[in-house]
């Protein structure tokens, strides 16, 4: 492509993303970021094999990037190189023909049942609990461990995504696909309990109002989320290492499938875009089956030194 047929190209990609498949804004500035890399590096502007496995080599050995942030510049470089190939720019995705740096699989880090349990029980018997902001910051949590939505979904429901006569809640994710997600009747009560309570204090607040607002009457927004889910965590018995609501998300995901629920099920709650993706989650049931198995089964704990 010519240096002009580059730009428009580009910008008209950015466009699409954010327009068309909804991108969140957070997405799109990643995908216009390694774009803009790419092309400062290759600066007559081609896509070839050749080309990209040299930007390959350029971010590992000169940049210093790990394989992960490599894989993803490759990974949005196949999206737009896609988009090329529907606009009959590109015959073929080049980036196919690129061999990507191997990568350590990373389990889903997730909290205890019993830790969870210890902040329920304890946010419960909180003094302040009357106080709209006990109530929202208990209510982030509520949702995001009870319905395993992500952060961006959390932040984007509206006050009509609330279900009441189905007990649902109505979510937007990736690709503006929807999906509905059952409500618990104790979540239902609490979201209940809250709307009373942000009706108290805020006018107007019709169906396309946000569900949760921040104390000055705002949508929440991501720092806002990961400030509360960091804070409420922080105190709570069992619970260590990262506080994010992704991991609440992971939680989840990990004890339906111990608990029974088949994967199929936890991906279209999760709102995945293939199993693979929700089969992560079978590495951490495994290993916990295996530490179960090793000590409790009568022949693990002796070495098999039963007779034999």
């Amino acid at each position: 492509m010519r240096e002009t047929d580059q730009n428009i190209e580009y910008i008209e990609y950015i466009e699409y993303i954010t327009s068309v498949r909804r991108y969140s804004p957070r997405t799109c500035e990643i995908y216009r970021s390694v774009l803009e890399k790419y092309y400062s590096f290759a600066l007559n502007g081609n896509i070839t094999p050749v080309m990209l496995r040299n930007y390959e080599v350029w971010l590992l050995d000169e940049c210093k990037e790990s394989h992960r942030t490599v894989n993803l510049h490759l990974s949005v470089l196949s999206g737009y190189c896609r988009f090329l190939v529907r606009k009959g720019i590109l015959s073929t995705n080049p980036v196919r023909a690129v061999t990507r740096p191997k990568m350590e699989k990373r389990l889903p880090v997730f909290y205890r049942s019993d830790a969870m349990r210890n902040y329920f029980d304890s946010s419960s018997g909180d003094p302040e609990w009357g106080s709209y902001d006990r109530q929202l910051s208990r209510l982030v949590i509520s949702i995001l461990f009870n319905t395993g939505i992500r952060r961006s979904e959390l932040i984007s429901l509206d006050r009509s995504s609330f279900d009441k006569s189905r007990s649902v809640l109505h979510i937007r994710g990736k690709g503006d696909k929807m999906r509905e997600i059952p409500v618990i009747p104790s979540l239902f009560q609490e979201i209940s309990l809250y709307l009373q309570s942000v009706d108290s204090m805020f006018d107007s607040m019709g169906p396309e109002s946000p569900l949760l607002v921040t104390p000055k009457g705002s949508r929440l927004y991501p720092m806002f989320v990961d400030r509360t889910v960091k804070k409420e965590l922080g105190a709570v018995d069992g619970i260590s290492g990262r506080k994010s609501p992704h991991v609440l998300r992971h939680t989840l995901a990990t004890e339906l499938l111990d608990d029974g629920a088949d994967l199929n099920s936890i991906k279209e709650l999760l709102g995945h875009s293939s199993l693979a993706a929700t089969q992560v989650y079978t590495h951490n049931s495994v290993e916990r089956l295996m530490k179960i198995y090793y000590n409790a089964h009568p022949r693990a704990k002796n070495e098999g030194k039963n007779g034999d």
